[in-house]
């Protein structure tokens, strides 16, 4: 059988524990066999990261800037355990918030429905999108901790020189104090990359903060979301039948309990971290959530939403039978090539894409599933199979189409 061919690279970026595992069983079994698959690969691995001073983080956000379309593996965002685990020169920040700074684009993310995997929330009977804004807030903020008798304060130095303070807290203990920030230009990039998504996914966008009590900063994000939708996209959601609603995020997660789903609920970065995990945990596994994220000048990253499962890690180092779900990084892997696809205009990769998407969730539906969907499945006598194994009856399925 001829390979189906590319045109452009992925950018593939490689990660760490036990999807990383999984990164090299996928390519082995799902897509070098039916692909030749062309990636500029950058190995995001915390090892290397180090080793290069994180340079190489940033080299494969460039990439995706030059090549358009990208595929992400799990990463560590090191802690102080991991920094003695590892022996690295410093706590390195989170590669995806690093991605994400440099392209300025919203993450969506969806979870993937499948027979058998019910939510938990028992009316939702459609998918719900977060659409997180990737700039700024406590990613890109400054931390210290502060010892009793500091006087904390933010000093804003204008342009001719000039300085205005505002005290933050004075400290009669000892305390933690931060700041952080964001742009107009990012938050009107996440306006318009929602608004967007909406229109080309055909779903209502639902926007919510916290504006009520932080009166500049979120309410900056309300006033900007309504003046871009008022002046740019109110007539286009009228034509395309959808709406637009703004609402205070206690009453948004509310309103989200008590919904059927199938609209974008977009959040600020903080927010969208929390409740995408709510989201997708609710609906079944947090390793059945797509996620991309999309950049305001139309670059992609496909990833998976969870982390690197570390405790199947260790066992599987211990030569243990390890079932970890590998769907979310099979889906990030089919969600980039189908992209790629698209602006290649090749559609046998688009095809290939989608078939492998149907071989995947046939399996589960076969009753065939990794130990996590089996615990939670309402589908009599599972079989529960290991990470291996399970890829193995996909690339079967895959085969038969």
């Amino acid at each position: 059988m001829s390979k189906i061919q590319m045109i452009t690279p992925l950018v593939e970026m490689d990660g760490d524990e036990m999807t990383r595992v999984l990164w090299q069983m996928i390519k082995d079994e799902l897509l070098l066999p039916f692909v030749d698959l062309k990636t500029e690969y950058y190995d995001l691995g915390l090892k290397y990261r180090d080793e290069t001073d994180d340079q190489v983080t940033v080299d494969s956000a460039e990439a995706t800037k030059r090549l358009g379309v990208a595929v992400k593996c799990a990463t560590i965002t090191p802690n102080a355990a991991r920094v003695k685990e590892y022996d690295l020169k410093k706590m390195w920040k989170s590669p995806n918030g690093t991605i994400r700074a440099i392209l300025d684009g919203t993450v969506f993310r969806a979870p993937i429905l499948v027979k058998g995997i019910e939510p938990y929330v028992k009316n939702w009977t459609k998918p719900i999108t977060l659409a997180r804004h990737a700039y700024g807030d406590i990613y890109k903020a400054v931390d210290k901790q502060v010892a009793a008798g500091t006087k904390c304060e933010l000093v804003y130095t204008s342009p001719d020189g000039t300085e205005e303070r505002q005290l933050v807290h004075q400290f009669d203990g000892p305390g933690v104090a931060m700041g952080m920030h964001n742009t107009v230009k990012s938050i009107e990039s996440f306006a318009r990359c929602c608004f967007n998504y909406g229109l080309a996914t055909k779903q209502d966008v639902w926007f919510s903060t916290k504006d009520t009590i932080s009166k500049q900063y979120d309410h900056s994000f309300k006033d900007i979301f309504e003046d871009i939708f008022e002046k740019e996209y109110k007539e286009k959601f009228a034509e395309a039948g959808l709406t637009y609603f703004y609402t205070l995020i206690d009453d948004a997660v509310a309103r989200v309990i008590r919904s059927n789903g199938g609209y974008i609920w977009a959040c600020k970065n903080y927010d969208g971290d929390v409740m995408s995990d709510m989201v997708a945990t609710a609906f079944g596994s947090l390793a059945m959530m797509t996620s991309v994220l999309v950049s305001p000048d139309g670059c992609y990253e496909y990833e998976a939403a969870h982390g690197t499962v570390q405790r199947h890690y260790y066992r599987y180092l211990k030569g243990e039978m390890t079932s970890t779900n590998p769907v979310a990084t099979i889906f990030a892997w089919t969600g980039a090539l189908n992209k790629r696809g698209e602006l290649d205009q090749l559609p046998e990769l688009c095809d290939f894409a989608a078939r492998l998407e149907k071989a995947t969730l046939e399996t589960i539906e076969s009753g065939l599933m990794t130990g996590d969907l089996a615990a939670i499945t309402t589908m009599e006598e599972p079989k529960t199979l290991d990470s291996a194994a399970f890829i193995k009856e996909i690339r079967s399925r895959l085969e038969n189409m």
